[in-house]
């Protein structure tokens, strides 16, 4: 078993499940303590669960997840038989906590939710469909996972993500349209995009994170927009920065790193092949 506490504090736990490449992992467990959500994303594919509240055990494919309430101390069994090591990530999450989150003793909506997550409202999106993350939930434990400071600033950085983790979970099973359906997956990337082009982000990435071949991912986008991602993902800069150059007194290299460029030489040869002048041209010149 090779299991690792990401983070800890008195109301939250975090511990990813994973092996090395020369390992295999088939069987692991996880703890649920008295009066506590458990956040499990299933990051491996056929993973069965046996827990002391089902009766049987429940098979999950890769990228599903799981927001399920322990009204008492519990251990729950995790294995695979599929040929790829055994990995997930378990977010454990204190009651006392969840509830002053969403302030459920003061606020109606808030005691609804805090309803619905204790009698896990949340395990399956339809049925007994559990369901998908989301290409943003997926950014979201990569960043846990990658943050490197400790003390203050991890728990103010942990806390933060966690509650966008909880504000997704909750849009996601109130849209009734959010289906397995492949055909959803266009208008799935193209929300990502249009929230998330001035980060860092590849056309390549986008298929990895939701779990979907990516060739299949550029074939659909193209087959609804007529524009490939990354020209679409460029566009969006673009006219986010020719916009920042007339509005703003930003510094150019500001503007770049603004529009998710980390180098300003590629960011001047992006602008200069749009618009047919450089940005320093643009702004002298406006």
């Amino acid at each position: 078993m090779r299991s690792e506490i990401v983070f800890k504090s008195d109301n939250i736990e975090i511990v990813i499940q994973e092996a090395p490449d020369s390992e295999r992992i088939s069987r692991s467990s996880i703890h649920e303590d008295q009066s506590s959500f458990n956040l499990l994303f299933l990051l491996s594919p056929n993973i069965h669960l046996k827990a002391h509240d089902c009766g049987t055990s429940l098979l999950f494919k890769k990228n599903q997840y799981i927001l399920h309430y322990s009204s008492r101390e519990s251990n729950a069994e995790l294995w695979t038989d599929d040929p790829e090591s055994l990995k997930y990530l378990h977010i454990q999450l204190n009651y006392r906590y969840v509830s002053n989150l969403i302030h459920s003793e003061s606020n109606e909506e808030g005691a609804e939710i805090l309803k619905s997550m204790i009698h896990n409202n949340f395990v399956f999106l339809q049925k007994a469909t559990p369901p998908n993350m989301t290409v943003e939930m997926h950014m979201i434990l990569k960043e846990i996972l990658s943050y490197s400071k400790k003390g203050v600033m991890q728990k103010l950085f942990i806390e933060a993500k966690i509650i966008k983790l909880l504000i997704l979970i909750f849009e996601q099973f109130n849209e009734k349209n959010i289906l397995e359906s492949t055909s959803n997956n266009p208008e799935m990337v193209k929300k990502f995009i249009d929230e998330n082009y001035h980060r860092n982000i590849k056309a390549e990435e986008i298929g990895k994170f939701m779990g979907v071949n990516q060739n299949m991912i550029r074939k659909e986008f193209k087959a609804e927009y007529h524009t490939t991602i990354s020209h679409y993902i460029s566009e969006l800069r673009m006219l986010r920065a020719k916009k920042l150059i007339t509005d703003k007194e930003m510094m150019i290299k500001e503007i770049a790193i603004e529009c998710g460029y980390e180098y300003i030489q590629n960011f001047t040869r992006a602008f200069k092949k749009k618009f047919g002048v450089s940005p320093e041209h643009l702004r002298h010149n406006k």
